[in-house]
């Protein structure tokens, strides 16, 4: 039996849960199978329809936003794709990660119907900033001491697998990567720190809502393999939390 969805915020427009890692949203060609989908696993708990407006990638974890009607999905979806939500990712990368920067790359499309290098590429931005790190006095690599850092990531437009290939194409990619990071710390994390997962979570979400205007703004708690590292490595004052908060509606502008 799935267990239920933790839900962070619903309302009578929206609901945002969070996605557990591993959990694909909808049904697709990688979906060979599967059984189990975000999509209908929400739909059976709540009795209703609901219509994705974003995406996560699989094996991301955390805050997912969905409508309850096509209208609102129809404004909300803009919302993503013209850049009008504030998105907050956690990421543990290899390495000693930038203290702050904006990664400007422009990324191919992905789509697995024509070879990458058809593709055209589109411009990205992704701000990076390092919240934490450790050192382990374990030989991981070839050095024998290994450095992990605990990055935030803010995309600032939408490609596929963004905040990975920018943090890769950069040095650092994230832990638990299998196609853009290393098989030997990606190994060391799953059998050794009980982290048999990519270390990315989606952690908030900031917009105007579609319908009242008001500002959203929602926070989504890490799952537990993510939790108890980051205690282990002594970074629990940059734990988050699930949190919902709305601000009043903006007053009306007129023109000059």
């Amino acid at each position: 039996m799935i267990e239920a969805l933790p839900i962070l915020h619903h309302d009578d427009h929206l609901i945002a849960v969070h996605k557990p890692a591993g959990m694909l949203v909808h049904r697709s060609a990688l979906a060979r199978g599967e059984r189990h989908f975000l999509l209908q696993t929400l739909r059976d708990q709540i009795g209703q329809r609901v219509y994705p407006v974003h995406r996560l990638d699989r094996p991301t974890s955390g805050l997912m936003v969905f409508a309850l009607d096509p209208e609102v999905a129809g404004r909300l979806a803009d919302a993503f794709a013209t850049q009008r939500v504030a998105k907050r990712y956690l990421a543990v990368v290899r390495g000693q990660g930038p203290e702050a920067e904006r990664l400007d790359y422009a990324l191919r499309d992905e789509d697995g119907r024509r070879p990458k290098a058809e593709m055209p590429a589109r411009e990205a931005r992704t701000e990076v900033r390092r919240l934490d790190s450790v050192e382990l006095p374990v030989r991981v690599d070839r050095y024998p001491s290994a450095r992990y850092s605990l990055m935030e990531a803010r995309p600032l437009t939408g490609r596929r697998h963004q905040i990975r290939r920018h943090l890769s194409r950069r040095g650092y990619p994230i832990i638990g990567d299998a196609k853009h990071g290393k098989g030997v710390h990606n190994r060391f994390f799953a059998e050794q720190l009980d982290c048999p997962r990519l270390l990315l979570a989606a952690v908030g979400l900031d917009f105007e809502h579609p319908v009242d205007g008001r500002r959203l703004t929602l926070g989504c708690a890490l799952d537990a393999p993510m939790t108890a590292l980051f205690h282990r490595f002594g970074w629990s004052a940059h734990l988050p939390d699930n949190r919902r908060g709305i601000s009043p509606s903006a007053p009306a502008t007129t023109s000059p």
